[in-house]
């Protein structure tokens, strides 16, 4: 197979960013354990879905920070290479699915 056939994908956007990335997603994973452990102890049901909407907001705040990361390095860079469409449809299609849901 040829190296055209193959999408080259160099370090990412968000490669600067791992660790901080990393812990907010460990404590978006703790937010969801504790979700778990407030069912296993019947929580008030209000409680538990003030909690669920924290951790869909932290995990939309990571989403938005991966797309700007997405903007600011695969998009420019495919814009200086000469065909950004590609990376700007890529970009497009991550919101759409974003504010689905």
């Amino acid at each position: 197979m040829s190296e055209e056939a193959v999408p080259q994908h160099g370090p990412h956007g968000y490669s600067g960013d791992k660790v901080a990335l990393l812990s907010r997603l460990r404590r978006v994973e703790g937010q969801i354990r504790g979700l778990q452990r407030m069912v296993d102890e019947d929580t008030y049901c209000i409680d538990v879905l003030t909690q669920i909407s924290a951790a869909k907001s932290a995990l939309q705040a990571v989403a938005v920070g991966l797309l700007e990361d997405h903007l600011a390095h695969c998009v420019v860079d495919a814009a200086r290479a000469g065909d950004p469409s590609a990376k700007v449809k890529e970009a497009s299609d991550a919101i759409a699915r974003l504010i689905k849901s």
